[in-house]
């Protein structure tokens, strides 16, 4: 019984402290400010696949001339993902379509874009979305902006 109460006891304490690790670590990625909630796919699903497979919830954050990109579920400090700005290229945006309504977050708008010759696409807020278009460009004299 008395190990049983450890065991437990045990179990609790290093659930907590998982949940702890990732509110330090957010508020940590939070502390430079410009972040937002941002979902992201780098592979597009295969033909006969759902819409909806590929989503990883995640928060970007600028970070001057990059976007980074962390996952939500990780104890990382270090970005998953990081995109220069002046080699996105925006092609489309759009709403979610099928059961990519349940994999993102409500109210969610879908940017489909090229970075490096390679498909992203982000889903966020029409807000956070307003914000990532008006930093792309707002890019220095100089360099190509991409926005379609």
């Amino acid at each position: 019984m008395v190990l049983a109460l450890v065991v437990v006891g045990a179990v609790l304490a290093l659930v907590v402290l998982g949940l702890l690790g990732f509110g330090v670590r957010r508020r940590l990625i939070q502390r430079l400010g410009g972040t937002f909630d941002c979902s992201a796919r780098f592979r597009a699903p295969k033909p006969g696949q759902s819409l909806g497979k590929g989503w990883i919830y995640g928060v970007a954050r600028y970070n001057g001339d990059r976007v980074e990109w962390f996952r939500v579920f990780s104890y990382a400090v270090r970005p998953r993902r990081a995109l220069q700005r002046d080699r996105i290229q925006v092609r489309e945006r759009r709403e979610p379509q099928g059961e990519e309504e349940l994999a993102l977050l409500s109210g969610a708008v879908v940017l489909s874009c090229r970075h490096d010759g390679d498909d992203v696409e982000l889903a966020m807020s029409e807000d956070a979305l307003t914000g990532f278009l008006a930093w792309l460009e707002a890019a220095p004299p100089g360099q190509r902006v991409n926005v379609a």
